[in-house]
């Protein structure tokens, strides 16, 4: 089976997005460059499922989120948008509905990795999608990160002060570092994930 042209526009346009951020930092463009090598590498026949699609209460804000966008980041953005009919959105597993704002306030969407749209055990890649105002919760994980931005926002971890990248930076996490993230009081924040594990 190959991959759905859909999904194909959207991982070139992310490649195309990370080369194309010169204040990205070098560990960052190589954390996401070991994601884009894994994605033209199969080890066998890649496996495609076709998940129930689903949304949660943040998602009426990915509309505004799209529409606010950077405009260097507009062939990501549209081939996110061709794609949102498909998507399962999820809750981070550690919220709980009695924090209200951030239950209803955020969602991930994984594209490739054990849950995405392509099954795979070697890479996660996906979105966090948050309404204004939301901080995503402290966490950490084994494999390094590296966000793109798609709206402004703010990143923080524990060997850096909040800060925002812009619409030509990157933000890098390397393994095991705790770190978080926020949107601004005023509009939603969209960025996408990149986890060579």
């Amino acid at each position: 089976m190959t991959r759905p042209d859909d999904l194909q526009v959207l991982f070139d346009a992310a490649e195309t997005a990370v080369a194309q951020s010169p204040r990205g930092s070098v560990a960052a463009k190589a954390a996401a460059a070991r994601v884009f090598d894994r994605l033209r590498s199969h080890d066998g026949t890649p496996q495609f499922q076709a998940m129930a699609p689903a949304a949660l209460p943040v998602c009426d804000h990915l509309p505004q989120a799209i529409a606010s966008a950077y405009p260097v980041r507009r062939a990501l953005t549209t081939a996110l948008s061709a794609l949102a009919a498909r998507l399962t959105w999820t809750r981070r597993l550690s919220a709980r509905p009695e924090d209200g704002a951030f239950w209803d306030g955020h969602a991930n969407v994984m594209l490739a990795g054990p849950a995405g749209l392509e099954v795979r055990d070697d890479l996660w890649l996906g979105a966090t999608l948050m309404a204004p105002g939301v901080t995503y919760t402290d966490h950490s994980h084994p494999p390094e990160e590296t966000y793109l931005p798609l709206t402004p926002g703010a990143w923080w971890n524990a060997a850096m002060d909040w800060t925002d990248p812009g619409a030509d930076g990157l933000i890098y996490n390397p393994p095991g570092i705790t770190h978080a993230m926020r949107a601004l009081p005023d509009q939603p924040f969209l960025a996408l994930w990149f986890l060579p594990v």
